[in-house]
């Protein structure tokens, strides 16, 4: 991993059109396709593009209510305090390819950052046998995209670490991935800022006495047709329901289009825990921490402030969890492996940062001087006093 990051570091796109004929198969003979993007869109249904048009309304909608400004503290004579809150200039998104397309990984990358007020925004993405998927390329054009290259895994993450001569250089790097992209954005981790190491998906649902088995077996395995290393686990205090739950399982697992990676994720991944009562419930879930969490239990509301750790909260058995992977407005890009503990959904605030600044009258600072030279010697640092002390010495010479 390290020796493809180097390569492409080194070498730019030489590097990346060798790479991809080595792991894909590709001779490429260019890098950017952003000139592909409205031939792309024309080409899909109208009904696909209907949908995500809509969808990306929504998506809008939602993150409008992150957007945050700075602020500027007066309270004291003499003294301003504030902040300074500025889009990043640059940013890339990386969306992955491989067994499915994800065009709804687009817009929940790329719409937040526009709303934020990125400069530009890149993206990459790993080309078929026939290149980008047309649905891929048609999202980039409604979200908004500026450039879009067909390159995939680590050496992509580098490419937009580091910078080619056909791949500008970006300021943070988002988007989930395989274990080898999330091994790469890890690696290059300082060099730019990464929103988070993603694992695979995960599901936790709570429910009780009075859920349905089907629609409880049917959310599960959403999520384990994702990957063979996803996790669909259950949580509840009736032990008929755990039963009848594993029973529907079985039974929808053979008509899925995708059932060996479900079944894969099912049988290694997946737990049906069954605990004593509801407030063990919470506790088992809290511990777990997981990317999705879906509450099947009656009133679901009334349980939401019981959720300490969790990505994405769906309540209800209406609020099944693919409606805020599409269409609710709610971010998909979330914390995973535990990580909710911690860190949050995908939002405008990843695309921000914060700058902090002062201002002082002499008046001001006059009165401040002793304290903050006191607390300069108390820490050994001479300089930082006299810093301020100089500021009074010639009227003490007066």
């Amino acid at each position: 991993m390290r020796g493809i990051i180097q390569q492409v570091r080194q070498l730019g796109d030489a590097a990346l059109f060798t790479y991809s004929a080595e792991f894909d198969g590709l001779e490429l003979t260019q890098l950017e396709v952003t000139d592909q993007l409205t031939a792309a869109y024309e080409r899909v249904e109208p009904e696909v593009i209907a949908a995500l048009e809509a969808a990306k309304e929504n998506i809008l909608s939602y993150h409008r209510h992150q957007i945050e400004d700075g602020f500027l503290d007066t309270a004291r004579a003499g003294v301003l305090r504030g902040q300074l809150v500025q889009p990043l200039a640059r940013v890339g998104i990386y969306v992955p390819g491989g067994t499915a397309a994800y065009p709804s990984s687009v817009l929940m990358n790329v719409l937040p950052a526009k709303l934020a007020g990125v400069e530009e925004i890149v993206m990459v993405t790993p080309p078929g046998t026939a290149g980008v998927p047309d649905v891929i390329l048609a999202a980039a054009k409604i979200a908004g995209v500026d450039r879009v290259f067909q390159v995939g895994g680590a050496q992509a993450i580098a490419a937009l670490a580091y910078g080619t001569e056909s791949i500008p250089r970006v300021a943070k790097i988002v988007g989930p991935g395989n274990v080898f992209v999330a091994t790469a954005k890890k690696l290059v981790f300082g060099q730019v800022g990464i929103d988070m190491i993603a694992g695979p998906s995960e599901i936790g649902i709570l429910a009780t006495t009075g859920a349905k088995p089907d629609y409880l077996a049917a959310d599960l395995l959403s999520q384990a047709e994702h990957d063979r290393l996803a996790r669909a686990i259950l949580v509840t205090d009736d032990q008929e329901l755990a039963e009848a739950v594993v029973t529907a399982v079985t039974a929808q697992l053979p008509t899925l289009p995708r059932k060996d990676i479900a079944a894969a994720a099912w049988q290694e991944q997946s737990l049906v825990i069954v605990v004593p009562t509801q407030t063990d419930m919470f506790t088992v879930m809290n511990e777990l921490a997981p990317e999705h969490l879906e509450i099947q239990m009656p009133d679901p509301l009334q349980y939401l402030q019981k959720v300490k750790n969790a990505g994405s909260v769906f309540l209800g058995d209406y609020a099944s969890e693919p409606v805020g992977d599409y269409y609710a407005g709610t971010n998909h890009v979330l914390p995973t492996s535990g990580t909710a503990k911690f860190s949050s959904p995908l939002g405008v605030y990843d695309f921000v940062k914060r700058t902090q600044y002062t201002y002082y009258t002499k008046e001001a600072l006059a009165e401040d001087q002793a304290a903050i030279a006191t607390l300069a010697r108390k820490e050994g640092l001479e300089a930082h006093a006299r810093a301020v002390e100089i500021r009074f010495k010639e009227e003490e010479t007066k």
